[in-house]
This record gives C-alpha cells, structure tokens and sequence, in this order.
C-alpha cells in the first residue's frame, strides 16, 4: 500500500483526536476574573473573526479558575497539534473533500441526536444518571451526586462519538484499526492502552459463554469479510456489532466500542443510527446472552432492525 496513504490516514486519525478532545471543552478561551459591586465572577474571552468576546461562567471560585486555566492551556496545545497535522497533511499533497450530501445529513441527524445516543448507551452500560445529569456532564464535564468513574465513561462515550464524526474519519475505512482506536476512547482513564486485543480470559456477566482468546489476523479478516458482504449497510453494520460483542475484542468497554463502530460503518454510507433506546435494554440484554450461548442471530437481528435503528 502507498506510504503516503497510510501516513495521510495515520494523520487524519490524530487530527481528528485532537478535535474531538477540544470539542469536550465547555468553554474556549481564556479565563478572566471581573469584580462587579464588591464580587469576583469568572469568565472566559476568546477572539472570533476579528471580534473579542466574552462570556460568563460561574461565579468565582479558586478551583474553577484553576480549572479553566488547565483547559486553556490544553486548548492551546491541541490547537497547536492540529496546525502541525495540517501542515503535514499539506506537504503530502492531501486536500480536504467535500462530504456527499446524504453523509452530512447523517452526520447533522448523529449531532442532532448526540445526548440521547450517549444517554442510551450509558444505561447499556449500567450508568446510573438520568437524562439531565447525563446531559450536564456532557455540556459541562461535571455534575453533582455522580461517581467520577461514571462521569469518566459519559465523557469517554462523547469524546468517541465525536471522533467518528469528524469529516475525515468518517471517509476512513470501517476495519480493525477503526474499532481499536474507537476501544481506546472508550476505555480511557481505565486501561493504559484500552485499545489493545485482550491477551487474557474474560467472562460475561449473566451467561455461562466464555469468549475464546481473539487473535488479531482472523479479527482483522472477520471485519474486512463482513464489510465486503453484499448486503445493505444495516445488515453489515449490525453484523459488525454483534461479532464485536461475542468476540469481546478488548478487556472492556466492548458493547459501547462495538455500538460506535458500527455506526462508523452505517453513517459513513448515510443510513442513519443504530443505538439500543433505553426502554428496550432489558429485552437486549436477554436475546444478547442466548445469542452468546449459541442462538441464531436471526431473532436479535430482527428485534435490533424493530427497536435500535433510527432513519433519517
């Protein structure tokens, strides 16, 4: 294969990490403290297309300034890597492409939906927020009342999502590096390199099914076998789901790795979304396990078409 190409992709990948970590920001900018009749209130200003802005926060706290100082400086750094990727990108000749138009719809219904996919797939996962709260650690990175290891994985959930909604990865190919990358995200703050094929036994709650060791080259020809089948783009993205939920590639985080993948594959052909709803959890679960313990797909396919899949 090109060098040139893999390199283009690697780079693509980076640049497209580092977005989606600035996206996670809620404010950009540089924080600034006012003092207005006798009280301090914090707020963050930032230049935009010649014009210098400033907006509020929170009233003034040492913490919270410390906070949006840490942000700030990291907003910078990630800025600064995406204009070296940029300048990389250029001396190897890439130009960025326009989206096709059925692509971009996808991309805005995937936005449009955003919080409650996430929402969704922490209830999969056995997070125990509502809605709002689940709504605020997205906007805002923080709430009241909730465990930081479940504030971590919401987090985690938006920062993946963000990433395979960036213009190019979601141009990039649905394969094995895809879903490792996806893995890491997901896993982030858990295991040093979340992302890595599993070396050790697992076993799955609720079901006597014990996954065998996965081997890199046969997972890698399994996802390439199942994207060049000639079915209709929800048939493969379903099918890219649930071999990565039997197969539990990675230590953990395989349910939410294998939901953000497949929608890669499906949004990437305009299709719309694939994410299990919350009310219909429980009855997932259920035909998830008899499909481990050796039951046909056929009726968990058929129930995933009915109650997961979201068309634009």
């Amino acid at each position: 294969m090109d060098t040139n190409y893999l390199e283009i992709q690697e780079l693509l990948q980076e640049r497209a990490e580092f977005q989606a970590r600035l996206n996670l920001f809620a404010y950009d900018g540089s924080p600034e403290i006012k003092e207005i009749n006798g009280s301090k209130y914090l707020y963050v200003r930032k230049r935009t297309a010649g014009k210098l802005t400033s907006t509020y926060v929170d009233t003034y706290s040492e913490e919270l300034y410390q906070l949006l100082l840490r942000n700030a400086k990291e907003a910078r750094e990630l800025k600064r890597e995406i204009r070296r990727r940029n300048k990389k990108l250029a001396a190897l000749g890439y130009e960025d492409r326009e989206l096709p138009e059925e692509i971009q719809k996808n991309l805005d219904f995937t936005r449009a939906n955003l919080k409650s996919n996430i929402y969704d797939q922490a209830v999969l996962e056995g997070v125990a927020t509502s809605f709002p709260q689940t709504e605020d650690i997205i906007e805002n990175g923080i709430v009241n009342g909730v465990s930081a290891t479940d504030v971590q994985k919401i987090l985690n959930l938006k920062h993946a999502w963000e990433f395979i909604l960036d213009a190019d990865v979601i141009q990039s190919k649905s394969n094995y590096h895809m879903l490792c990358h996806i893995a890491k995200l997901v896993n982030e703050g858990f295991f040093h390199d979340g992302g890595r094929i599993r070396g050790v036994p697992v076993t799955i709650g609720g079901t006597s099914y014990v996954p065998p060791l996965p081997i890199e080259s046969v997972v890698m020809e399994n996802i390439d076998e199942i994207c060049a089948r000639p079915r209709n783009p929800l048939d493969i993205a379903i099918a890219l789901c649930l071999y990565c939920m039997k197969t539990q590639v990675f230590m953990d985080g395989n349910k939410r790795a294998a939901v953000i993948f497949a929608n890669h594959y499906l949004i990437a052909h305009g299709r719309g979304l694939l994410v299990i709803p919350e009310k219909e959890v429980p009855a997932f679960k259920k035909l998830l396990i008899d499909f481990y313990e050796g039951m046909a797909p056929k009726k968990l396919i058929a129930f995933m078409k009915k109650n997961c899949f979201k068309e634009i």
